[in-house]
């Protein structure tokens, strides 16, 4: 399952450099997820790292985006090639 960043998103920036599929940006008004490179850190790390630092605990999974540890695995590997 991918994840989202809900409203109470500060803008703190400390997600974003700890994403390492590059899928975390800014958006208009908050950060963002893109869903086809969110792994949950699957292929990386044990945890999602975003989550992990994020002051404003506002990074949640995305019921739109399910996706089981295996489908992440394979995202992994096919955005690390």
């Amino acid at each position: 399952m991918a994840l989202i960043i809900t409203d109470e998103c500060i803008n703190c920036d400390v997600c974003q450099p700890e994403c390492p599929n590059e899928a975390i940006s800014q958006g208009e008004e908050i950060y963002q997820i893109d869903p086809a490179k969110c792994t949950e850190c699957v292929g990386a790390n044990d945890e999602p790292q975003c989550i992990d630092v994020c002051p404003a605990d506002c990074i949640v999974p995305d019921p739109n985006h399910k996706e089981t540890r295996e489908e992440l695995q394979a995202k992994y590997e096919m955005l690390h090639g």
